[in-house]
């Protein structure tokens, strides 16, 4: 089942196939996929297939509130490899998210994020983790903000394969070094 993360009030835990009717429950929203460049679930049968895909790789964690671990009410995860559109560095990953509309405002994704950030620099030794948004989507920029990110370009022609789309996209980082510093003053 690989590896469980707990923070105060969520478990992250790998993806199985007994939870595609809840991730089609959240993704199937057209609130939730486009801001972040995918296309909102059509079917269960779908969902299935992105957790038996997309969902299956090591870091990609199903975000589940404690005392309701059967459903899932978003993911988060690190991609450890890059592609041509986003290339990472060895000893970097790039951070993505998303919560069921419900759970929105909540500081559900903050804390998961703050985890993810965790394991990354502490478990996993990563030197720098990047996360983008696009532009519009200012709860993915105040997540980010949040957590310590930086602004660190735009990429004014960003090709979002998926949806035949080309959008301003904005990429921040955080490095090993700015994460443990902020641990040290407590912020």
């Amino acid at each position: 089942m690989g590896r469980v993360l707990e923070t105060e009030r969520l478990i992250l835990r790998g993806w199985r196939e007994e939870d595609a009717s809840s991730l089609f429950k959240y993704a199937s929203d057209d609130r939730i996929g486009p801001d972040a460049g995918w296309l909102p679930h059509k079917d269960v049968g779908y969902s299935r297939a992105v957790i038996r895909t997309i969902f299956a790789k090591d870091e990609v964690y199903a975000i589940c509130i404690k005392g309701q671990e059967k459903e899932p009410v978003g993911s988060i995860g690190l991609t450890l490899n890059g592609s041509n559109e986003r290339p990472i560095d060895d000893g970097a990953a790039e951070l993505g998210y998303w919560i069921g509309y419900p759970y929105w405002n909540q500081g559900y994704v903050t804390e998961a994020v703050k985890e993810i950030m965790r394991h990354g620099f502490e478990d996993l030794g990563l030197h720098m983790i990047v996360c983008g948004y696009f532009d519009g989507n200012e709860r993915s920029k105040k997540v980010q903000e949040k957590c310590g990110f930086k602004h660190m370009y735009t990429n004014e022609r960003s090709h979002i394969p998926m949806l035949g789309e080309t959008r301003v996209e904005h990429m921040s980082i955080i490095t090993r070094g700015t994460y443990y510093a902020k641990r040290l003053i407590g912020s």
